[in-house]
């Protein structure tokens, strides 16, 4: 059997990457993803740029019963914890599941680390000057374009005035 090597990073589940294509037809300019989906056992095919943003690279320590989610994968409940890795999606470095509640605080301590090391190098990038106005700017264009856009459509409903058209007073 071949062994999962990526998970999709909201539904999770067990994919093993198989080969990339340049696209043709169609598809000409873009690379395309060959996978297997291994719970089902079909292959299937994606766009790279929705592969890596939609599916995740496994890593050692990732719960090998619930691909990291750290949900219950065996009765299909979301909103119970894994019984393997209780609820953490990790275990040990080993791929052994924790054994005593030492074994557990261990595995919480390095996701731990792992994140504050996550943080600092985000903070890092966020000190560049300038960073922090060209996101704000961003943000706030984001805003008005969303809000342009629900105008125009509201403007392109029907509404009550002449000819079905809405009443906007201009």
């Amino acid at each position: 059997m071949t062994q999962p090597t990526h998970t999709h990073r909201t539904l999770a589940g067990k994919y093993a990457e198989l080969a990339q294509h340049q696209g043709a037809g169609a598809l000409e300019g873009h690379w395309l993803v060959i996978y297997e989906d291994l719970d089902k056992g079909i292959q299937s095919a994606t766009t790279q740029s929705d592969w890596l943003e939609q599916w995740r690279l496994l890593e050692k320590d990732d719960c090998p019963l619930c691909m990291g989610t750290g949900t219950d994968p065996i009765k299909g409940n979301k909103y119970k914890p894994c019984g393997h890795c209780y609820g953490l999606g990790k275990v040990t470095a080993t791929g052994e599941p924790a054994s005593d509640l030492w074994s557990l605080s261990d595995i919480a301590a390095d996701i731990i680390r792992r994140q504050r090391a996550e943080l600092e190098q985000l903070r890092a990038i966020a000190d560049y000057p300038g960073v922090r106005e060209w996101a704000e700017r961003e943000r706030q264009k984001r805003i008005d374009d969303g809000i342009a856009q629900q105008e125009q459509e509201w403007r392109g409903k029907p509404g009550h005035g002449h000819g079905g058209q809405r009443y906007t007073g201009d």
